[in-house]
């Protein structure tokens, strides 16, 4: 495709502009991979269960903070955005690929995103219990709020 320069003038700028991106699409325009709906609410419940089953392992359940619950869904939504963030950045066909991809071609790219996809669910789940900002810092906080623990609530 020939490239037009963007010119303002004569013709209405929508027009003119879609144009001259859809003249650039071969280097600008990517199509990526988008996980939502019941995967989305499947992939956000395991990782809620994966915090819980943490805890467990841990001798925490809910009444032992006031907030756990919410922390046990804010760090869920976390590892789920990572997971998701994670595949629409490595999962990105460019415009020529796209317009390629027909017949069996569709296996060979399921099996790809379900490699990336279980690579990331992993990640997120390592990263939990070893990193910063997860399992070792909610245990901290219920730790300083039960009753039996020094300095606690009641302490």
């Amino acid at each position: 495709m020939t490239e037009r320069p963007y010119r303002a003038g004569g013709v209405p700028a929508s027009t003119d502009l879609a144009s001259t991106i859809l003249d650039k699409a071969e280097r600008d325009v990517v199509f990526t991979l988008r996980i939502r709906g019941e995967s989305l609410d499947l992939l956000s419940r395991h990782f809620q269960r994966f915090i819980e089953r943490a805890l467990e392992v841990n001798g925490v359940s809910y009444g032992d903070h006031p907030l756990l619950r919410l922390f046990v869904e804010t760090h869920g939504r976390e590892l789920t955005d990572f997971v998701v963030n994670g595949m629409a950045l490595s999962h990105q066909m460019d415009l020529k690929a796209f317009e390629r991809y027909g017949g069996d071609s569709t296996h060979l790219l399921r099996a790809d995103v379900w490699d990336s996809l279980r690579g990331y669910i992993d990640s997120a789940e390592l990263h939990f219990m070893s990193g910063l900002g997860g399992l070792n810092d909610i245990l901290a906080e219920v730790g300083t709020h039960r009753p039996d623990a020094a300095g606690g609530a009641d302490g």
